[in-house]
C-alpha cells in the first residue's frame, strides 16, 4: 500500500452534518446527501449524523440504564471484570485499557451479540473465541434489556448509512452484505471518563482509528472528543444533541485504497472530577468475513491506504478483531490467549 497523500481541502473547522433521513426524500434530497457524503467520507472520515430514526426515547433507556450501572458499588461492577472473559466482555476497571501503550483514563462495560461461546478447535482461528456471552449486573436487567435493543437498532441505522455510503461513491449498495450475513461482530462500549487522573493526565483515550467499518458515536453534554486535521491539529467536537457522531474505519480505507478516510481521534479528559459518559457502537462484519476490495468508479485513481507497519490490517476481520483487544487489554489476553 502506498502513503497517502495529504489532500488540498480547506481547513477544518466543524464537522459535517449529514441527514439520513435525506434518503427518503426525492431524486433531488437524495442526490443533495449522496454529495455530501461524498464529500464527508473522502475529505474528512468524520461526521454528524442526524435523521437516523433513533428516539428520544430510546436512548433515554439506554444513558439512564448506563449510569444506574456505573453507580453500582464499585465491587459489584468488578464482579463483572472482563478479566473472567475470553471474550473480551465486561467491566474494565479505570486505567485498564491501553492506546497507544498507555492507560486510557476511563472505565467502561464491553458488550457484543449474546452468542454461545465458541472456543475454537483444533485448526480454527483463535479469534472464533470472541464470540460468547456477556456479562451482566443481576439486579439492573433494564440494562441487559436496553443495550441488546441498541445493538439491534444501530445495526439498522449503520446498515443503512453503509449502503447510501456506497451509492455515494458508485458502488453497489449491497456489495458487503454477504460480510455482515450470519452473526456480525457488532461492539458497544458503556464508557464513563471520571475527570483528570491523579497524576494530571489528560488520555481519556489515546489518538487511534478504528479498524471495523463504521462507528456510531453517541455522547453526552461534556466535550472531549477531538479530530486529527491533515496538518496534524486537532479539532475540538462539540456534543449535538440527537446526533450521532459517525467516522468511517480503516477496513473501508483499505477496501477503497484511501478513497475512503480513516481519521485519527482521541477523547481529552473532562477537567477535574467532571464526568463524561459515551456510547461508541463498532459496525463490524462477521469475524471470518474476508473483505474484498471494493469495486467503484474511482478505485484506479485512489491515493493508497496509508500504511502503518506496526498495525498491519488483515483481510479477514476476525484477525484485526483479536489483534485489537490484545492490544488494549493485555491482561485478558495473557489469561486466555497465551498459546495463540
Amino acid at each position: 500500500m502506498s502513503q497517502q497523500h495529504t489532500s488540498t481541502v480547506p481547513t477544518l473547522t466543524a464537522l459535517p452534518v449529514i441527514d439520513l433521513s435525506a434518503a427518503d426524500g426525492t431524486p433531488e434530497e437524495q442526490d443533495v446527501l449522496h454529495a455530501e457524503l461524498h464529500r464527508a467520507a473522502t475529505e474528512v472520515g468524520f461526521f454528524h449524523l442526524v435523521g437516523h430514526g433513533v428516539t428520544a426515547e430510546e436512548t433515554a433507556r439506554l444513558t439512564s440504564a448506563m449510569h444506574a450501572f456505573f453507580a453500582l458499588p464499585e465491587a459489584d461492577r468488578l464482579a463483572l471484570s472482563n478479566l473472567n472473559s475470553p471474550h473480551f466482555r465486561g467491566y474494565t476497571r479505570t486505567g485498564a485499557e491501553r492506546t497507544g501503550g498507555r492507560s486510557d483514563w476511563r472505565d467502561q462495560l464491553d458488550i457484543g451479540p449474546e452468542l454461545p461461546e465458541h472456543r475454537p478447535d483444533d485448526g480454527e482461528p483463535a479469534y472464533w473465541w470472541l464470540e460468547g456471552p456477556n456479562q451482566w449486573p443481576a439486579n439492573l436487567p433494564q440494562l441487559r434489556e436496553a443495550a441488546l435493543h441498541w445493538l439491534d437498532r444501530l445495526d439498522e441505522v449503520a446498515r443503512r448509512l453503509l449502503h447510501e455510503l456506497l451509492t455515494a461513491i458508485g458502488a453497489r449498495p449491497d456489495f458487503y452484505d454477504p460480510a455482515f450475513a450470519g452473526h456480525p461482530a457488532h461492539h458497544l462500549k458503556l464508557v464513563r471518563y471520571p475527570g483528570s487522573s491523579p497524576e494530571g493526565g489528560t488520555q481519556g483515550v489515546g489518538a487511534h482509528k478504528d479498524y471495523g467499518f463504521l462507528t456510531l458515536l453517541l455522547t453526552d453534554g461534556v466535550p472531549g472528543l477531538q479530530v486529527e486535521r491533515p496538518d496534524g491539529s486537532f479539532l475540538d467536537v462539540p456534543p449535538m444533541p440527537g446526533a450521532f457522531v459517525v467516522n468511517l474505519g480503516e477496513l473501508l480505507e483499505v477496501a477503497t485504497d484511501g478513497y475512503l478516510k480513516a481519521t485519527n481521534h482521541r477523547v481529552v479528559s473532562p477537567p477535574g472530577a467532571r464526568e463524561r459518559y459515551s456510547v461508541p457502537f463498532f459496525y463490524n462484519p462477521r469475524l471470518d468475513a474476508q473483505i474484498a476490495p471494493l469495486d467503484f468508479p474511482h478505485a484506479h485513481h485512489a491515493p493508497g491506504a496509508t500504511a502503518d507497519p506496526a498495525n498491519p490490517l488483515f483481510a479477514e476481520f476476525g484477525r484485526n478483531e483479536l489483534k485489537g483487544y490484545q492490544r488494549a487489554h493485555p491482561e485478558v489476553a495473557r489469561r486466555f490467549y497465551a498459546m495463540s
